[in-house]
């Protein structure tokens, strides 16, 4: 499986305006669920799920990005969702900046060593300056959607 399977250009939004990291998981849930139908019951599910991690520790990695993620106890496959933020928003990463680039994952509640594997992988791309400047400097959700694509990495299915 490769990141590019579970992005779709859809759920890929550049300079979202939103006012806090409640916002922000609120819109990530709905990005995520918007062509899963179940409609507002998946999304909420899938809200709760990124809330919970939250609470567990903060999903910021450092250097501006994020990747909230959750598991949701409902028949969903793996997705995931980008948004670069037109503002920065305080995320309680590690090293305390703020966060504009942000990639949601929700998974099914069996996924468990699929989504670990894909979280090692994800953070292994944002951990990699050039790209992160890639996505800060692109012109919109097609051109963010291709430097994603361009760099997508493969997934063992653990």
């Amino acid at each position: 499986m490769h990141l590019i399977d579970i992005l779709t250009r859809r759920r890929v939004i550049a300079d979202a305006k939103v006012a806090s990291k409640k916002r922000l998981l609120e819109l990530a849930a709905s990005l995520l669920c918007a062509d899963l139908g179940g409609g507002s019951g998946t999304e909420r599910l899938a809200f709760e799920a990124l809330i919970a991690r939250e609470h567990l520790g903060s999903t910021g990695l450092g250097s501006g990005v994020a990747i909230p993620h959750g598991r949701v106890a409902a028949d969903v496959p793996p997705t995931a969702a980008f948004i670069r933020l037109a503002k920065p928003l305080d995320f309680d990463a590690a090293d305390g900046e703020p966060v504009d680039l942000v990639l949601a994952l929700i998974v099914p509640d069996h996924f468990t060593n699929q989504h670990l594997a894909l979280l090692a992988q994800v953070a292994e791309l944002f951990s990699q300056s050039d790209i992160c400047a890639q996505l800060r400097n692109a012109k919109g959700n097609a051109e963010l959607f291709d430097v994603l694509s361009a760099h997508t990495l493969k997934v063992t299915d653990g």
